[in-house]
């Protein structure tokens, strides 16, 4: 992109705008919709669109700084752990008890529910990561056909499988009827998804691609988030005894992720104690949320 003429340069910027445009109108007319037949998916879009905006301006610092030290990159995936961690704790397996329980279960019946909506959660985002090909920021390339895929579509599914629990996780907790614990889970994910955005746009730039490609492509990565957070509501929605499955399920795919894709980041490259630090402080923020908005 760098090296391409300006007046090529001008035409890429003029339609990434225009396109720009008429998905922010799509998206307005959506939630309009949504927001007279159904608000709580218009809440769960709301909730999604805020973390992909703040996915977004995490990647606006990459415009004028090339690089970010290798212990601050660890820094911040530990703090991103950290409150994945409390927010699959305090807003969705507990959360997720309770359902059960108002649907009529015991505690016995509403942990094994519980149990095996998150095992589910983690099964699922385990077989999308033996099935789908992904570039780890520092690991490499991992998942079949590798070969066949340029780097910048793995560097794509690695972000959508980061994001995807995320999304499913505020739409599943607006879908509750708790506005308050959506809310304060909506917060905390997207507090968690600056750093997130700038660590993705650094990654890129790091792998060669343009500083404008960089930020752009970080940008859409935060799509998924409103589409999963819909999805996840709107399931919900149609059936309400699913609810705690939904939970647990959301809790189970943000457990894979943390464990398999994020904490092994964050200690590869030999700062696991700032790593460890910013997972504590993640996890404490999370849960002063949750507690102090729900």
């Amino acid at each position: 992109m760098d090296a391409f003429p300006l007046r090529l340069r001008s035409r890429f910027a003029f339609l990434a705008s225009l396109a720009g445009l008429l998905v922010c109108l799509g998206v307005y007319r959506l939630w309009a919709y949504f927001d007279a037949h159904a608000p709580t998916l218009a809440l769960a879009l709301a909730g999604g669109l805020m973390a992909a905006a703040a996915t977004a301006a995490g990647t606006l610092p990459i415009l004028t700084m090339r690089t970010l030290s290798a212990r601050v990159q660890d820094s911040m995936y530990g703090f991103g752990a950290g409150i994945m961690l409390a927010a699959t704790a305090f807003s969705l397996t507990i959360p997720g008890l309770d359902a059960a329980a108002q649907e009529g279960h015991g505690p016995w019946a509403a942990g094994a529910i519980m149990a095996t909506a998150i095992l589910l959660g983690g099964a699922a985002l385990l077989a999308v990561d033996r099935v789908l090909p992904h570039e780890h920021f520092i690991k490499g390339r991992e998942g079949v056909e590798v070969q066949r895929l340029r780097r910048t579509w793995l560097f794509v599914f690695a972000i959508a499988l980061h994001n995807l629990p995320e999304g499913l996780a505020i739409g599943v907790g607006y879908a509750g009827n708790d506005v308050a614990r959506g809310t304060a889970l909506a917060i905390g994910i997207a507090i968690q998804d600056i750093p997130e955005g700038l660590v993705v746009a650094v990654a890129l730039l790091s792998a060669g691609y343009s500083r404008a490609f960089s930020v752009l492509l970080g940008m859409a990565s935060g799509l998924i988030e409103p589409i999963a957070a819909v999805f996840g509501a709107a399931v919900v929605v149609w059936s309400a005894p699913l609810l705690p499955w939904g939970l647990g399920f959301a809790a189970g795919a943000m457990l894979f992720v943390v464990s398999h894709e994020i904490i092994p980041e964050s200690h590869r490259q030999g700062h696991e104690a700032y790593a460890t630090a910013g997972l504590l402080v993640g996890f404490v923020l999370m849960m002063v949320l949750d507690t102090a908005l729900a």
